[in-house]
């Protein structure tokens, strides 16, 4: 039996946040932990761009992914939320499902487990780090503990990120790369091994 239950909620547009936190979740596995991988379901709204037939592509196959639940939250004892920046916050449609939790905030069921984010972005410097700030408003509400990166790791002087892992994808032009995934390494890696310790 696995000693920490990881939940990897994400809202994908275009498929490069689907690819980190597929990564998160394979390095999550190969660590011990149990894995949810769950998305929230992709809704267009009008300030999307179009997506490229590329993406549309991608972002059909990722529907195979589970949806996401109150009860993956619930269930978790760690959560790491994926989201693109929108104008230096999360996307609308995961802030939807997370404001769709006040029952299991009001039942303190969202307190003392671990968290942290990770996002994308069109341009360097397009929000990454508000992004990712915004989010966690939310989990000091929760009663989180969060668990961000900080520079705890010689690759973060790299990615430049203390506050979880951005990516900047261009205008879907950009893979994850090396410096992606050895980000993404670490923070899961850290944010099990602080889930282990709280769960012991």
């Amino acid at each position: 039996m696995s000693d920490v239950k990881l939940a990897i909620v994400y809202y994908s547009a275009t498929g490069t946040v689907r690819g980190m936190a597929e990564r998160l979740a394979a390095t999550g596995e190969s660590l011990g932990a149990e894995v949810r991988l769950r998305q929230v379901e992709r809704t267009p709204t009008g300030g999307e761009k179009a997506a490229t037939d590329e993406q549309a592509a991608e972002a059909e196959e990722a529907k195979g992914a589970a949806g996401v639940t109150a009860d993956d939250i619930v269930w978790a004892d760690a959560v790491l939320f994926g989201s693109p920046t929108r104008y230096g916050n999360i996307a609308g449609q995961l802030k939807v499902f997370i404001d769709s939790l006040g029952a299991q905030w009001g039942a303190g069921q969202l307190a003392d487990k671990v968290y942290a984010g990770f996002t994308s972005t069109s341009t360097l410097h397009g929000g990454q780090e508000s992004t990712l700030l915004a989010l966690y408003n939310t989990i000091y509400h929760f009663g989180g503990i969060i668990v961000p990166p900080g520079y705890t790791d010689p690759s973060k002087f790299v990615d430049g990120n203390p506050y979880g892992v951005g990516h900047v994808a261009g205008q879907g032009d950009r893979p994850l790369d090396g410096v992606t995934f050895t980000a993404l390494d670490h923070l899961v890696t850290r944010v099990v091994a602080t889930a282990k310790k709280l769960t012991a």
